[in-house]
């Protein structure tokens, strides 16, 4: 039985079925591939199994073989080959579980670089900027993901045109690598291979992977799956760039594409969010050609899947391609409307009884309570300390905790407060009732994460001023450690002190929110039919 599956391989049934096999990232990549015939970069997917096979007798040993034919044929196929010092092929290599656990499993990107490839890729794309700038990139995120360097320790990427700069900040970081970890980081490519493609299976059983499983009830002896990909690169020139979005706003179900965009960058830089990014509606202001593109492609992407997708893409020189496809979470009220109007939408044709089953008793009664959480607006601003995005719906008051250790420690209702999230905070930032960050998109880890948890959270709020025990607001306000803030992750408010949202009662519910006395009627009418 084969171990590894090429995007276009035919398993006979469609590839979006086939998840405990190809993990959900393999399987999206292979249903767009296969089933709808768009522009994915090729690659390979190491299979779920496998990992399963490593972690409990380490590397197979029939692994390197069928390894090293897929990427020959991957190299043959793209025209160039790993480790080609004068026309190089690099490759992502990104994991992808069965269940989605964004964030919490390992990628390196633009692998296959070394002293010698970045000159042949600096003469192919005829760009010493992109090429420089690739590497250093690709430094960072191995010594960080595969040789156990913490991320604080290096010099982030500079974002500057001048190529002599990026030279001495290569050599700043090879240098400073090989003393973190005790060794550089290896010149050979396929040795470069074989260890990010163990530290995406090491990377299951990290403690961030692990407590969001505990979180999400996820098997523990799943495994993930591994996608070698070549790479398409964002950060090429103003006609690149890369973005996540989802077809349908996962925070109010809106029916438009909501999401972040970055020029010039990598798919990293938007989740990370360490970044500002633009609104995805502002990318036709910029790549007019490839967001009609994009818009259209999720359009598909809907009809195919009868459902919400989460969707990462690259431009790279004005061309589209896409990433990862995979059903979007959602929140409570935007779970209401999207099925409400999936089941009117003659493209889709949702089945009212689907529609139920999708937005279960205990998903209705929790928009109900987001909704009441919406009429913030009439809550007194007197006592507003900062302004952000609203980025997953609720409204909730808790201590300030600055750190995800002190969240774990909390005995009462606790908002995390930080720059930004990563995935090292998933634990401390379930115990969180409710999340603030002062940088970061719609589409951040810490945005992302928490819309999947349904815990409210604020992101980019800007304005506001981050010390290691306190922020402030523009005017002076400040909030320690341990005193009480209230957010709204719908309006994006932050308020110092104890606040509550009014209640609604039943007339205003229903003028506020006629999808969830739809979708009460269809559940009554369905239990009446079921009772006769």
């Amino acid at each position: 039985m084969s171990r590894i599956y090429t995007f276009d391989h035919d398993h006979g049934c469609a590839a979006a079925e086939l998840a405990e096999l190809l993990g959900g990232k393999g399987a999206g990549l292979a249903e767009m591939t296969t089933s709808l015939g768009l522009a994915v970069p090729p690659g390979f997917t190491i299979s779920v199994p496998v990992c399963r096979e490593y972690s409990s007798g380490g590397w197979p040993s029939e692994l390197d073989q069928e390894l090293e034919e897929h990427i020959t044929r991957l190299g043959d196929r793209m025209r160039r080959h790993l480790g080609d010092g004068f026309d190089p092929m690099l490759v992502a290599v990104r994991s992808g579980a069965a269940v989605s656990m964004p964030g919490m499993l390992d990628t390196v990107l633009n692998l296959g670089l070394n002293d010698e490839t970045v000159l042949g890729l600096a003469a192919r794309s005829r760009d010493d900027r992109f090429a420089w700038d690739t590497y250093n990139r690709f430094l960072t995120m191995y010594a960080t993901t595969v040789m156990g360097v913490e991320p604080e320790a290096l010099e982030p990427p500079l974002k500057t045109d001048d190529v002599d700069v990026l030279k001495a900040q290569n050599e700043r970081l090879k240098t400073r690598i090989a003393e973190l970890a005790g060794r550089p980081v290896p010149e050979q490519p396929r040795v470069q291979l074989r260890e990010a493609i163990e530290a995406v299976f090491r990377s299951w059983h990290s403690d961030r992977a692990r407590a969001f499983r505990e979180k999400e009830g996820i098997d523990e002896n799943l495994g993930t799956a591994v996608n070698v990909q070549a790479m398409v690169f964002g950060n090429r020139g103003e006609d690149s760039g890369t973005g996540v979005v989802f077809s349908r706003n996962p925070s109010t179900g809106e029916n438009r594409p909501y999401g972040d965009f970055l020029l010039r960058a990598q798919g990293e830089d938007v989740v990370a969010g360490i970044r500002k990014t633009m609104a995805i509606a502002e990318m036709a202001e910029h790549q007019p050609a490839a967001a009609e593109e994009l818009f259209t492609v999720l359009h598909r992407l809907e009809q195919h899947y009868t459902d919400v997708c989460d969707v990462e893409f690259t431009v790279e020189d004005g061309n589209l391609w896409l990433l990862q496809t995979r059903i979007g979470k959602r929140c409570p009220t935007a779970a209401v409307r999207i099925a409400v109007e999936m089941v009117a939408d003659p493209d889709i044709k949702l089945s009212r009884s689907d529609a139920l089953v999708r937005v279960s008793p205990a998903v209705r009664a929790a928009a109900r309570e987001e909704q009441a959480a919406a009429s913030s607006d009439n809550v007194d601003d007197e006592h507003l300390v900062g302004h952000g995005l609203g980025a997953s719906p609720g409204f909730v008051s808790g201590k300030v905790v600055l750190n995800p250790l002190d969240a774990l420690d909390a005995e009462e209702d606790v908002i995390l407060v930080r720059r930004d999230t990563s995935p090292e905070d998933v634990a401390g930032m379930a115990a969180s009732v409710g999340i603030l960050t002062t940088t970061g998109g719609l589409v951040s880890h810490a945005a992302v994460v928490a819309r999947g948890w349904s815990i409210p959270a604020v992101v980019g709020a800007a304005d506001l001023v981050l010390t290691d025990s306190q922020f402030s607001s523009p005017d002076g306000v400040v909030v320690r450690a341990g005193e009480v803030i209230t957010i709204d992750g719908t309006s994006g408010k932050v308020w110092k002190g104890h606040h509550s949202a009014p209640d609604l009662d039943a007339e205003t519910e229903e003028r506020l929110f006629p999808e969830l006395a739809q979708l009460e009627e269809w559940a009554a009418e369905e239990q009446s039919t079921v009772a006769s």
